[in-house]
This record gives structure tokens, C-alpha cells and sequence, in this order.
């Protein structure tokens, strides 16, 4: 006998979400956006694509059963987390949340904190060769360049660029060595990021303070409140476990 009778679903497309759904089960589901590489080895289910909103999600979870949403996607998917919380209110589905913390300022840090697009074309104006690690969002922007700036963007997927900006597709995590090494090669003086924490990708922050250089930095987006909050993948993890560790006989039986 388990402690919890039903499917999980875990909302994906992070490697803290990969990690979960590598401890799910057959009858499990791991839904991903569509945006990366599709795992393979999980035993769960994989689902790829969207689910029309929250009224989709909400009639997906009835559909399917499940008894838990775990909502591990980044932290600026914020659309999909509002759907996550809403769709397991009406489905009356208790909802997790994997948060990393964000990254904190340091000593020496030039941080330089932005709400959106705009204001970070204004922050980039005094600038020549950004980076930008903010996923897909500069792709849309190309054709925008100022004549001064020649953009690297980093992102997950693979991009021919232009003649004024280089697209390098990549997943990290990255090194402290091969971050030194890319800003060197590329002459930055200028980081856009966003405040997505975890170690992962915190390297370039590290060589932008080692270098001197602005960071303009991505605020977070507001988040709902659901069941519970978990900042580590290891203590979402313990609970998922302990959810499924078989009930001693003694706390079952009549009387007890």
C-alpha cells in the first residue's frame, strides 16, 4: 500500500525537472513545451506540446488522473505556472513548485535591473558587443541591431544569425574555464541576463565580475501560490519519495 494513490505530473523543460522525472514511474507523465531536446531513458510517460490554456490543463488532469502537478519549469515561465496553479485548483489537484532561489549581487557586482525588453535596449545603448543568455527573445530582435553593437546570443536552439550577431546554441551547465574563454574570444563588455539562479549557468556571472563588466539583469516575474514551495531538487525529491515509501502494517491496522 502507497501513501498516495494517482499519477504525478511534473511540468518540464529545465535540468532540475529532468532530474525529477528521472525518478518517475510508468504511469507518470513528464509534459514538455517542445522548446529543446526531447529525453529519452525516462520510464514516465513523455508529453510534448501544450495544453490550451488552464481550462486545458485542468481537463487533461481529470483526464488522465493525476493525483499531483509538480510545476518544474524556469522561472520566468511564469504563463505556465499561473495555468499550473489554476488548472490544479478547478481539478482540485494539489500543485507543487520547484523555485531555485535567484542569484544575489556580490561584492564587486554591476548589476543593472531591467523589467523588460525595452528597458534593456536602453540599458545596451552606451554598449558595443553584448551577451545575451536570455533563451529565444533576442532571435526576435535581429533586424534591430544599432549600427554600433554586434550581438552573441546564447540560447538552446541553433540559429544561422547575421552578419551582426552570432548565435551560439548551447545548454549548460557551463565552466568558470569555458566562460573565460567565450568572453575573451568575443571581446564583451556587457552581460544580459536572466536572474534564473542555480549553478548551472552562474559561471558568466562570475567572469563578468572578474572582467568588470554591467550585468543587466532580468527581474523575475511574479509567481502564484500554490500547495508548497520547494527550493531544492533533493527536498522536492524526498517528499516525491516519501509519498511512495509503503506504509508499515502497524499504522494501518484497526485500532492503531
Amino acid at each position: 500500500m502507497s501513501r498516495m494513490v494517482g499519477r504525478i505530473l511534473v511540468l518540464g523543460g529545465t535540468g532540475d525537472a529532468l532530474t525529477i522525472a528521472r525518478r518517475l514511474q510508468a504511469s507518470d507523465v513528464y509534459s514538455l513545451a517542445g522548446l529543446g531536446k526531447v529525453p529519452d531513458g525516462l520510464a514516465c510517460r513523455v508529453r510534448v506540446g501544450g495544453f490550451g490554456g488552464s481550462e486545458g490543463l485542468a481537463r487533461f488532469l481529470e483526464t488522465e488522473r493525476i493525483a499531483l502537478v509538480v510545476d518544474a519549469t524556469h522561472p520566468y515561465a511564469a504563463q505556465m505556472s499561473a495555468n499550473a496553479a489554476s488548472a490544479s485548483k478547478l481539478a482540485g489537484v494539489n500543485c507543487w513548485a520547484l523555485r531555485r532561489p535567484p542569484w544575489e549581487p556580490r561584492g564587486g557586482d554591476d548589476w543593472r535591473w531591467v523589467a523588460n525588453w525595452d528597458a534593456i535596449r536602453a540599458e545596451l545603448a552606451p554598449f558595443a558587443r553584448p551577451f545575451f543568455t536570455l533563451g529565444r527573445e533576442p532571435l526576435s530582435h535581429l533586424a534591430d541591431i544599432p549600427a554600433h553593437q554586434y550581438w552573441t546570443i546564447r540560447c538552446l536552439d541553433a540559429h544561422p544569425g547575421t552578419d551582426r550577431a552570432r548565435v551560439i546554441g548551447a545548454r549548460g551547465p557551463f565552466t568558470l574555464d569555458g566562460e573565460r574563454a567565450l568572453f575573451e574570444q568575443n571581446r564583451f563588455d556587457v552581460v544580459v541576463s536572466k536572474n534564473s539562479g542555480g549553478a548551472a549557468t552562474e559561471a558568466k556571472l562570475d567572469v563578468a565580475r572578474e572582467r568588470g563588466l554591467p550585468v543587466v539583469m532580468l527581474r523575475r516575474p511574479s509567481l502564484p501560490a500554490v500547495a508548497r514551495i520547494f527550493e531544492t531538487t533533493d527536498a522536492l525529491l524526498a517528499e516525491l519519495d516519501a509519498l511512495r515509501e509503503p506504509i508499515d502494517d502497524r499504522m494501518i491496522r484497526p485500532g492503531s
